[in-house]
């Protein structure tokens, strides 16, 4: 879903880690189905992915606000939820400008001490593909975009976030690289060019995991169902992606979670992809939008959840979307509370570092970054503070749904 504009806090913190490198709103279920000439082949009886209840819950979290107002949320959000665990940290780089990709230092370094007071956390970072992301650029001009990211032109910046990452303390960080690719909203969007789209995903993730000590895992995260493009023709390789996610609102108006599951690209069109590829599934993005107050979505939705190979998943928790920082969903959130209360989450396991891509890729020749100016960074509340650690940056705006309809994320 949409992003909305961030003004950032001007700072350069840890340079000396990079001083040497440089969804639209979706189609209705009618024009779904017209459109679907690419959709899977009927599966008639083949077997399903096995649905079994796992020893524990998967990791969970909920994205609740921006930068500094997030972190001290998820805590009390936990104390909601009756103590409940939740391991899960999500948020997103704004893509106004490469500065943004390349990861604001004391927003990284926030994080990482969120991250790092507890080894059973996990980060998930929203990672744009191109700038600026949510600027309307025409097809013509993504397609040129996505085929200078191929040949290696933005490699820099991506070097630059992913040394930050690992100095930081962020190395073990899901990266939902380009999300939402099969729609409309972002100029990271795949259906332009599918074939430069996905040479660019696998340069990205070449060069990122070229950094020492990464072990970085990446969540090819479409939308649920037929958007543009069906998201199968965006998967860049199995080689390069870690999970298969899939951000999955309640909508269109009208329809069902069995609609949800059974429709073209859909969860359990996911789910048998993912099998297929060996890799877990995961839902970064979910809840509530085009049918109101629904108890029988949420309910169905953390089921499924559950009873599948789930990596993570995180609510997105705003009006009209969530539960906690929300009035509007009295039942939903009852029956949230209900199922989500108390739990004690899920044993910390540590990936692997991941193998390098088939096709090695050599990064382009950095630019010098100009001289920094170091801030003081923010601290959080209950975690021990970055060194020199005396103020915060301005607070970011609180998320909105946009005009359109479409949730904004800050």
């Amino acid at each position: 879903m949409r992003i909305g504009r961030l003004t950032l806090a001007a700072a350069t913190l840890l340079l000396m880690a990079t001083a040497s490198v440089p969804a639209g709103t979706p189609l209705s279920q009618t024009e779904r189905h017209t459109l679907s000439s690419d959709a899977f082949e009927p599966r008639g009886t083949a077997p399903r992915p096995p649905v079994q209840r796992p020893k524990h819950e998967p990791p969970f979290g909920a994205f609740v606000g921006s930068w500094d107002k997030y972190i001290p949320q998820i805590g009390k959000y936990s104390q909601w939820l009756g103590n409940a665990n939740m391991q899960v940290g999500h948020t997103y780089l704004a893509g106004n400008g490469w500065a943004d990709v390349e990861g604001e230092p004391v927003v990284l370094g926030m994080w990482s001490q969120w991250r790092l007071a507890d080894p059973s956390r996990l980060l998930v970072l929203g990672v744009p593909m191109l700038v600026p992301n949510e600027a309307d650029v025409p097809d013509g001009e993504v397609a040129r975009l996505l085929g200078q990211g191929a040949r290696g032109d933005f490699d820099s910046h991506f070097l630059r976030l992913a040394r930050r990452l690992v100095a930081l303390g962020g190395a073990n960080t899901v990266i939902t690289l380009g999300w939402e690719m099969n729609g409309v909203t972002y100029t990271h969007r795949c259906k332009p060019d599918p074939s430069a789209w996905k040479a660019y995903w696998r340069r990205i993730v070449g060069v990122m995991r070229s950094v020492p000590g990464q072990r970085f895992r990446f969540d090819f995260a479409p939308t649920r169902g037929l958007d543009a493009i069906p998201w199968t023709k965006c998967y860049p390789g199995d080689d390069v992606v870690d999970i298969i996610g899939m951000d999955s609102y309640d909508q269109p108006a009208g329809s069902t979670f069995d609609d949800f599951v059974r429709e073209p690209y859909g969860l359990q069109d996911q789910v048998e992809f993912a099998v297929k590829h060996g890799k877990p599934v995961s839902y970064p993005e979910w809840g509530l939008f085009r049918n109101g107050d629904n108890p029988e979505y949420v309910r169905r939705m953390v089921d499924w959840m559950r009873t599948h190979d789930t990596a993570y998943q995180t609510v997105t928790d705003y009006c009209p979307h969530g539960f906690f920082q929300c009035r509007s969903n009295p039942r939903s959130t009852a029956v949230f509370k209900q199922l989500m209360s108390g739990s004690p989450g899920a044993p910390l396991v540590l990936p692997t570092a991941p193998p390098a891509p088939i096709v090695p890729v050599a990064p382009s020749a950095p630019t010098a970054p100009a001289t920094p100016t170091v801030p003081t960074p923010p601290t959080v509340p209950g975690l021990p503070a970055l060194p020199g650690a005396t103020a915060s940056p301005s607070a970011a705006a609180s998320p909105s749904p946009s005009a359109a309809g479409t949730p904004s994320r800050r």
